[in-house]
């Protein structure tokens, strides 16, 4: 890997991080376009390799939002952990079974009707 590569990839973990401690988001936003756009990732593989990634930024920013700040509702959290496991598995099953382009596409349309209820909602 080359360092432009790995200077690439160190601005799109500080992005990634940034909005994980101000937004509660980073590897689906940010990550997945960034490493699409600034790479050529295929979507699958930019997935993947957020999630992987996000494993450790999340946990960081939760635990800096609750145990520093007590920004964090443990019983809702705990509660949204059952069905979310179960959401991982359905979407990733899904996601192994229809073309990358539907999957930005969705992806895509997805971030654009949030950003568009978070305006005017």
């Amino acid at each position: 890997m080359d360092s432009r590569h790995i200077w690439g990839l160190a601005l799109i973990g500080t992005l990634a991080g940034a909005f994980s401690g101000l937004f509660g988001v980073g590897g689906g936003t940010v990550i997945v376009p960034m490493l699409i756009a600034m790479f050529a990732y295929r979507e699958r593989l930019a997935t993947g390799t957020s999630l992987a990634a996000i494993i450790v930024i999340a946990a960081l920013a939760a635990l800096m939002h609750g145990g520093i700040y007590g920004n964090v509702d443990v019983e809702t959290g705990l509660i949204l952990v059952g069905p979310a496991i179960l959401g991982v598995v359905a979407g990733t099953a899904v996601q192994q079974r229809i073309p990358e382009k539907a999957v930005s596409l969705i992806f895509a349309l997805l971030l654009i009707g949030v950003g568009i209820e978070m305006v005017i909602g």
